[in-house]
């Protein structure tokens, strides 16, 4: 039996994957997290064969993913809009999986079989992207976050770059879109961490 632990974000991704899992007679679901903070304490105590986490939960500062990894094998299931930080999880000598968080439960279930046997589970479309790191930022996307990041409210960026206000706000809407997030002041977090400021 593959003892499983689930670290994902979202309990209907995270329930909805455990059900897929459990119905598979050579895998068992032994804990499910919501949060990266308890990741490293729960593989120690269930002591899991394959854990399968989310990268944003690895990610957020709290989980120690080469810890981890030094411990069982780590499938990672990364947002492909996300990719950038993947390098981070990318530790020499530790079995880590990769794939898209989008890819078909099978897959999933293949890659937490061939993680238990130590085999190589990567999507490699990913991991070249993880790698080579290019913004997807445009030269005038990349000015407008540089002067968000600064503090610079939409109209000031709008009066030093000579656009309109509602230009500058959907070029914002573009740029959260492309760096995966959710808010202006998260965009500007991804692309210092991803070095595209």
């Amino acid at each position: 039996m593959i003892r499983t632990l689930l670290a994902l974000d979202g309990a209907l991704i995270r329930g909805a994957l455990s059900l897929v899992l459990a119905a598979e007679e050579d895998i068992s679901v032994v804990a499910e997290l919501d949060r990266g903070d308890p990741l490293t304490s729960a593989v120690r105590a269930q002591r899991p064969d394959v854990a399968i986490v989310d990268l944003d939960l690895v990610d957020d500062g709290h989980a120690d993913e080469a810890d981890v990894a030094g411990q069982c094998p780590m499938l990672v299931l990364a947002d492909r809009r996300r990719v950038h930080r993947l390098h981070r999880v990318l530790v020499p000598g530790r079995t880590v999986g990769i794939l898209g968080c989008d890819v078909a439960p099978h897959r999933v279930v293949d890659g937490v079989r061939r993680l238990s046997r130590r085999e190589s589970v990567i999507d490699a479309e990913l991991v070249l992207a993880a790698l080579t790191r290019e913004s997807p930022l445009t030269s005038r996307e990349t000015q407008i976050l540089a002067l968000t990041a600064s503090g610079a409210p939409v109209v000031e960026v709008a009066r030093t770059l000579g656009l309109a206000p509602g230009t500058v706000r959907n070029h914002l809407g573009r740029i959260a879109r492309k760096a995966g997030a959710r808010t202006r002041v998260e965009a500007v977090r991804v692309a210092r961490e991803a070095d595209w400021i």
